[in-house]
């Protein structure tokens, strides 16, 4: 525990530590350790040397004594309790006891006011804001688990992992209010166009206690894990990229450039960020969270593209209900755009019906109709599709098959005027968002063993996004300020108060 009181006797313990230090240092040099050894030793002192200096600083601050009574700033007054009420604090150079001074209407009842809370503004939670900064930096790319191991090693703390779990449920509540007053990327830096994309990725679930146990043998058809689906969106703002088919077309072929040919290089999306919401209805229905992601989006648009007059682009691949959640959030003419890599690997599909697996027909069947398709002629080669299975006489298994690619791309031939989409520069492909499910969910939430909560999932899809949408400093100002806010209502009662320190 920490003494407020008497002499201060955490000084002269931190001259001797310091003092200490310099001596370990210099045997060290004249004994000829190694310098691995050296590192981990100075790496120790220095923690124990911080130990000591976090606690004088406390000592400093003596008990938040302000006299008998306060004034409140709603004008009531506040009684000095009879006794100090102590809280335990832990930070990245380990755990202190704090003796506070409290204030309220008597012993016993709640405290409404402790005056060196205040002052030093100490978060909610026990473990101080930089330590909860750094766990959740490590929470957002490791096990929480891991993490604990992790900071017993570096900073010789034994932080439980629930600890760690409740943390990153209390630091996703400050995720939504933040992206509200999230800064913008400057006008003048923001890209030609802005983009916009979602897509469907599962999250294995933990089983409730009244779930049915697992079979001992699955049969066909039955999942291995319980998923439930997280929409996951993106937006940014990209500079115009003119193609040609052509050169589409060579790019998804993966064709040799030529001697001396330049590739054009692609510009840079500008204030990408994304972010999931996992589907709280007990169906798992996606309703609600289509609804969530895309309005996100459109608020995010109306604060970046407030005069509208910026092209807005849509990429997907082809769920419906997608489509539909974007013609219900983003604005009246929004640009729809097929993924053109949901439809490449469809007209591969055909071509088997026709050409051996894996030939040099087959390859030329599909380059053929992808440089049509990528010219607009997407009517024209379901047609010629349909004719030549009339022609050859397809079995009817194949010509089902072939029937499901032609609906699918027919359905879609008016998101799919690739021709247009080229010389006006806009994307095509819906790579931002493949790799935001792959980089922001499945790297995190589908390792090896992992089962989520819905409360668990939810919270680090909220505290992930943050994170890798470079936002996390920006966003932890932001989350202290905000719970100060809400925890220390009294706080500005401490300006017109002579505080003394302890010395």
């Amino acid at each position: 525990m920490i003494a407020h009181h008497g002499e201060l006797a955490n000084a002269p313990a931190l001259l001797s530590l310091a003092d200490k230090l310099l001596d370990s240092i210099r045997h060290a040099a004249q004994q000829g350790r190694t310098a691995h050894d050296v590192e981990r030793d100075i790496w120790n002192q220095l923690l124990a040397l911080g130990h000591q200096a976090f606690a004088h600083f406390l000592q400093l601050q003596g008990s938040g004594d302000l006299g008998p009574q306060v004034t409140l700033s709603d004008g009531s007054l506040a009684q000095r309790l009879e006794q100090t009420h102590t809280r335990d604090y832990r930070t990245v150079f380990g755990s202190f006891t704090i003796e506070r001074t409290c204030y309220g209407s008597r012993e016993g009842q709640a405290i409404t006011f402790v005056p060196l809370d205040n002052r030093l503004q100490l978060p909610a939670s026990d473990y101080s804001y930089l330590l909860q900064q750094w766990g959740q930096m490590l929470g957002a790319e490791s096990a929480f688990a891991r993490i604990a191991d992790t900071l017993e090693e570096i900073l010789k703390i034994k932080q439980p992992v629930d600890s760690l779990e409740r943390i990153n449920r209390n630091m996703a509540t400050a995720v939504e209010p933040f992206r509200e007053q999230r800064p913008l990327p400057k006008p003048e830096d923001e890209g030609e166009v802005f983009v916009a994309s979602a897509d469907g990725k599962g999250i294995v679930m933990r089983r409730n206690p009244d779930d049915p146990k697992p079979k001992a043998h699955r049969s066909k058809g039955d999942k291995a894990n319980k998923k439930r689906m997280a929409i996951v969106g993106a937006i940014y703002s990209v500079d115009r990229h003119v193609r040609t088919a052509e050169e589409v077309t060579a790019a998804l072929f993966r064709d040799t450039p030529s001697s001396g040919e330049k590739k054009a290089k692609r510009p840079e999306p500008v204030g990408k960020h994304v972010w999931g919401r996992l589907s709280r209805a007990g169906d798992g229905s996606l309703g609600e969270p289509i609804d969530a992601v895309f309005g996100w989006q459109a608020k995010e648009l109306g604060r970046r593209n407030n005069s509208g007059t910026k092209d807005v682009v849509c990429v997907m691949d082809g769920q419906e209900c997608l489509w539909e959640g974007c013609q219900r959030h983003l604005p009246v003419g929004v640009v729809e755009v097929l993924d053109i890599l949901h439809v490449t690997p469809r007209l591969w599909q055909a071509s088997h019906m026709f050409c051996k697996e894996g030939s040099k027909e087959a390859a030329s069947f599909v380059r053929d109709r992808v440089l049509r398709i990528l010219r607009g002629e997407c009517k024209g080669v379901v047609m010629g599709l349909r004719r030549q299975a009339t022609l050859q006489k397809l079995a009817a298994s194949k010509n089902k098959k072939l029937e499901t690619i032609c609906k699918y791309l027919s359905g879609n031939a008016s998101r799919m005027r690739y021709g247009e989409y080229l010389a006006k520069g806009y994307p095509i492909a819906s790579g931002v968002i493949e790799g935001a499910c792959r980089s922001y969910v499945k790297d995190r939430m589908e390792r090896s063993g992992m089962r989520w909560t819905k409360a668990g999932a939810q919270a680090m899809l909220d505290v992930r996004s943050e994170f890798l949408n470079g936002d996390w400093d920006s966003f932890h100002r932001f989350r202290i300020q905000h719970e100060t806010n809400q925890i220390y209502p009294h706080i500005q009662i401490l300006e017109r108060q002579n505080w003394t320190l302890a010395v």
